[in-house]
């Protein structure tokens, strides 16, 4: 029996959320430039895309550029959002024929015009598709997310709109970007990296943390099954303990 077929299908995470790493690292083994590892980790998104549709996972939130990855070398960050333009101009028609809805969330309007313009366009042609939405974190901070989002209430406090008391944990999550999405139940990082890096902070607070040692040019549909198995055996709890959950269950 393979792994996808161990998979319990009534307990699928709704949300799944990764951090796709090692790239460089996996090309600098081969020989590489750092650039041809990102290059290749476009399959891996194509695999885990595939995977995620497969077994019914709603959301997949994939983490492809931070506001800090602006600090790496030029020469790689132009590679990069070279990459992006091609990468989403030449997927939009794939992702219309799996029936995917594009999305982002980031500081979108700071992406370089060739790239935010290929990205909107995609979205819109996207749109009305209602299978697995694909939600690429561009240009993305979760302690920036968590800033803006604070800026936002303060303001509508200062305006009356809002008072003190209404200033609940469902207020504050439609105020991220990620507003109207469910939070990950399940984060995947590869490279072997032990970290959130910045990513999804308020969202990844109950989410199940999955650290393989993979690099993600190597990451495949059976390393996203894996990972989904895993958290399937796993007890979460969000504070109860085990007794407390075996009485909900039974009252259910």
């Amino acid at each position: 029996m393979n792994i996808k077929e161990k998979l319990d299908t009534d307990n699928i995470p709704q949300h799944v959320a990764i951090i796709m790493d090692g790239n460089g690292r996996w090309a600098k083994e081969k020989g590489e430039m750092r650039l041809f590892g990102h290059a290749t980790g476009v399959e891996s998104v194509r695999e885990a895309l595939t995977a995620a549709s497969e077994v019914k996972v709603k959301y997949l939130t994939l983490y492809a550029f931070s506001t800090e990855n602006w600090k790496r070398p030029k020469e790689e960050v132009d590679g990069l959002m070279d990459l992006l333009v091609n990468t989403i101009a030449n997927e939009a028609e794939s992702l219309n024929k799996n029936n995917v809805k594009l999305n982002a969330i980031g500081k979108i309007e700071d992406l370089p015009d060739g790239c935010r313009n290929e990205l909107l366009k995609a979205i819109e042609d996207t749109s009305k598709n209602t299978g697995t939405n694909l939600i690429l974190a561009l240009n993305y901070s979760a302690k920036m997310e968590i800033k803006d989002a604070i800026k936002k209430i303060a303001s509508e406090y200062k305006e009356g709109s809002i008072e003190l008391d209404e200033i609940t944990d469902e207020l504050v999550s439609d105020h991220l970007y990620t507003s109207g999405i469910p939070d990950p139940e399940l984060m995947i990082r590869t490279s072997g990296e032990i970290r959130i890096s910045n990513f999804l902070l308020w969202q990844l607070a109950y989410s199940e943390l999955h650290f393989t040692p993979i690099f993600w040019p190597e990451f495949k549909k059976e390393d996203f099954y894996q990972a989904i198995y895993e958290y399937q055996n796993r007890e979460r709890r969000f504070g109860l303990v085990g007794d407390q959950l075996k009485e909900q269950k039974n009252d259910e």
